[in-house]
């Protein structure tokens, strides 16, 4: 494949070289200190030592009883839904189009402090229960993870599901019912072929997020050994001394990630499902009963998901004395305190998003561009490294940037630089996908075109390509600024004092049993994080989360 050095080919080298000092080589750095001791000599000891604790066994064992648990809970209620929704009209279907908007605005560490305070052992709901002499379940431990983790990723289940039953072909259910088949048995051949690998697929990358999954399991899951947890607490309690313990923890939790992925490839995407793209069936309208029960169904979620939102909203006002809220006393003490005498978090998670956001989303435009529009051996590698982060969790990522860029001629641990560095690599790969959508659909006889008249091809990428990728990039800078302003796996890892952001600030409040300040940041948190959504939809007009 030939490749035009000037200008698209000495960039691509120059995106592989920052690419490989900043992701690749703190992976081969990670790595390395798993199977080295503290002499500097080659040794498994880390993993022998891994094999042998009852403790990590255990917390590997969970791990993987999460995942499945958490992906069959998050199928159950995804596909009906979906389904559901393709198929039927019935009041409220219309409310469906926030469950995107709700998965990506409300922070993992939002929905697990705002379940504590709804059902945790001094929640709305366990009070008013025990003032009745009713003693609920603890919502600490197995119960409360697999609730809250399947009500923030069976969106995936949904979206996949819902987007293969509305490119399928109705033709091809009617002409089985013409022959006779029952509808039970029509579905069950020809449907579920066609859902399957939407299924399968998002499955997968739902058990990948429960496995590298950091907030919720840390403020639900104290009680049960998990894999993330563990490798957390095992980074905090070695600071400053051998790494090769907290390492060959991260490469197990890579290697969890990796044969999902080999897997994934090697199975679910070589198996042969035909869809024949058609005629969608027209939704059928339901009354009187069944739509009543749909109603309730899909409402029943839709609270279930906004919860959240609004209870972190009513804490952030209530009157509390540590981790007690009195529920219907009002009170600004909270809301005082966050937003006057303690406003660095908010400050850093400004500073932090802010940058990382600006520098992210150059970066993705400019990768974007390159493995898209001018493809060559180069940019197929980068378009691999790109990505990779996609397959290491946010606390196995801190721990290698840490381990990395904390000696040398190049030291960040204990810097701003980290914190970005952190959220930029994190949330690359989001930002380098919402970027591509427009410039498939981009020709590139226009830009042949402006080239023949005499332009050079930077500024033909500057006056023809970029003004075309507008909203496309106005749509990857939200997407950047949400998960980076909401991240904890990765930057509770790399921060120290004096540089805590508000999802910090959160997990250390929840953790100390102040609800009320924790509500008070979450509430600031969580408008930050819908302001720039409100203006691309009223100002520039961009359908960020269309579910049709």
């Amino acid at each position: 494949m030939k490749i035009n050095w000037w200008p698209w080919g000495v960039l691509t080298l120059i995106c592989l070289v920052l690419l490989s000092f900043f992701v690749l080589y703190p992976l081969a750095v990670l790595f390395g200190n798993s199977v080295v001791d503290d002499g500097g000599n080659y040794s498994l000891a880390a993993f022998i030592a891994l094999a042998r604790d009852s403790e990590f066994t255990l917390a590997f064992k969970n791990t993987l009883i999460l995942g499945f648990s958490v992906t069959a809970c998050t199928v159950l209620v995804g596909v009906p839904f979906a389904y559901m929704v393709a198929r039927y009209e019935f009041p409220l279907k219309n409310l469906v189009a926030v469950l995107p908007i709700m998965t990506i605005v409300i922070p993992e560490i939002i929905v697990g402090q705002s379940w504590l305070l709804i059902l945790g052992n001094n929640g709305l709901v366990t009070n008013f229960f025990a003032d009745l002499g009713i003693e609920l379940p603890s919502f600490y431990g197995w119960t409360g993870m697999v609730f809250s983790m399947t009500l923030v990723y069976y969106t995936y289940i949904y979206l996949g599901v819902l987007a293969a039953l509305r490119g399928f072909d109705g033709q091809l259910e009617e002409a089985g019912l013409s022959l006779g088949t029952s509808p039970f048995v029509t579905k069950m051949r020809v449907l579920v072929p066609v859902m399957l690998p939407a299924v399968l697929v998002n499955a997968l990358v739902v058990f990948t997020l429960v496995v590298g999954n950091f907030a919720l399991s840390m403020l639900l899951g104290s009680r049960v050994p998990l894999l993330s947890v563990m490798t957390y607490n095992t980074f905090v309690s070695e600071m400053g001394g051998s790494p090769a313990l907290q390492s060959a923890m991260s490469v197990v939790s890579i290697a969890i990630v990796a044969i999902v992925l080999f897997f994934q490839k090697r199975v679910v995407e070589r198996k042969m499902y035909t869809m024949t793209q058609g005629r969608a069936p027209a939704p059928v309208r339901v009354r009187s009963g069944a739509g009543l029960l749909f109603t309730l169904s899909v409402g029943l979620v839709i609270l279930a998901s906004m919860l959240p939102l609004v209870i972190v909203f009513v804490g952030a006002f209530t009157e509390t004395s540590g981790p007690v809220m009195r529920w219907g006393s009002w009170s600004l003490s909270s809301l005082q305190r966050a937003l006057q005498a303690a406003p660095e978090p908010i400050i850093n998670s400004l500073k932090f998003s802010s940058i990382a956001t600006l520098v992210g989303v150059g970066f993705a435009l400019l990768v974007s561009y390159l493995t898209i529009k001018k493809r060559n051996l180069f940019t197929q590698t980068l378009d691999y490294i790109v990505v990779l982060p996609l397959t290491i969790s946010g606390t196995v990522l801190g721990i290698a940037l840490v381990q990395t860029f904390n000696t040398g001629w190049l030291i960040l641990a204990g810097t701003s630089g980290i914190m970005v560095l952190a959220y930029t690599v994190r949330r690359l790969p989001f930002a380098v996908r919402n970027a591509s959508s427009t410039l498939f659909n981009i020709p590139d006889s226009i830009e042949e075109a402006s080239i023949s008249l005499g332009v050079s091809p930077l500024m033909t990428f500057f006056k023809v390509i970029l003004p075309a990728m507008k909203a496309s990039l106005i749509s990857a800078a939200i997407l950047m600024w949400v998960t980076t302003i909401s991240e904890l796996s990765a930057s509770v890892v790399v921060y120290t004092g004096g540089l805590e952001t508000m999802p910090i600030t959160i997990f250390r409040q929840v953790d100390g049993g102040r609800l009320g300040l924790a509500s008070a940041y979450g509430a600031a948190l969580v408008s930050v994080i819908l302001v720039p959504i409100v203006v691309a939809i009223k100002v520039f007009r961009i359908n960020l989360f269309s579910s049709k």
